[in-house]
């Protein structure tokens, strides 16, 4: 599902719930670690809440790893669903628990030494025989969270209200996905291109796995209807 249709879809949500007299709901605008997010949250318990969104965050820079740089375009984008358990009613004190669809994919460009040369595996490539070098990294899609907050969308002595969640969620291993384009050599040679390549991505995702957890630090601001 597109950002946009997300948006729409919870624009939706919003209508219809506060079109119940009987229910409460209340619309949140979020910024922090996950990028900005839109965020409806309904009641489904005395001390429970249900918090349904989107995030997004799309940045780009350069990291050097190993002996190849790359330049980085980072899409962020996390769908939530999410459960917010109060230890008293009304109460502002909460644990969040829930899982998120995680769509953050990173695309990689490799860029030559300044004397033109890739090198892969101890292997040094003129960067005229290899061409481009291009890839993405990828972490699993749905990732389990857990966290605490402070805060009450749907607290029913105010119509604005203020809240802040702490917590992290799960994205596992990183999948790497490295393609030399443009190898006008000798077929020996990109044959062994492909296999140091091959070796490239092992390291690469062995490196970003470091971020196997992603630390979540988010402030909002929420309207209830």
């Amino acid at each position: 599902m597109s950002l946009k249709h997300s948006v729409v879809a919870l624009a939706a949500l919003v209508a219809g719930a506060s079109a119940q007299a009987q229910v409460n709901v209340a619309l949140s605008a979020d910024i922090g670690s996950t990028g900005a997010g839109l965020h409806v949250v309904v009641p489904m318990e005395t001390r429970l809440n249900g918090r349904f969104g989107v995030n997004y965050f799309k940045h780009s820079f350069d990291q050097r790893s190993g002996l190849v740089d790359y330049h980085l375009d980072g899409k962020l984008q996390t769908f939530d669903v999410l459960f917010d358990w109060y230890l008293r009613p009304q109460g502002n004190f909460r644990l969040t628990g829930g899982i998120m669809y995680n769509g953050s994919r990173f695309k990689a460009t490799g860029r030559p030494s300044v004397d033109g040369v890739f090198t892969f595996n101890g292997v040094r490539y003129g960067g005229s025989d290899i061409g481009t070098l291009e890839g993405d990294v990828t972490f699993r899609r749905a990732a389990p969270y857990l966290g605490i907050g402070w805060g009450n969308a749907l607290n029913p002595n105010q119509r604005w209200n203020f809240s802040a969640d702490l917590g992290a969620f799960y994205q596992g291993k990183a999948n790497v996905n490295l393609t030399p384009f443009g190898c006008v050599t000798s077929n020996a040679i990109c044959t062994q291109l492909a296999r140091d390549v091959a070796l490239e991505e092992v390291r690469l995702a062995g490196e970003a796995s470091d971020f196997k957890v992603y630390p979540v630090l988010r402030a909002s601001v929420s309207y209830r209807f």
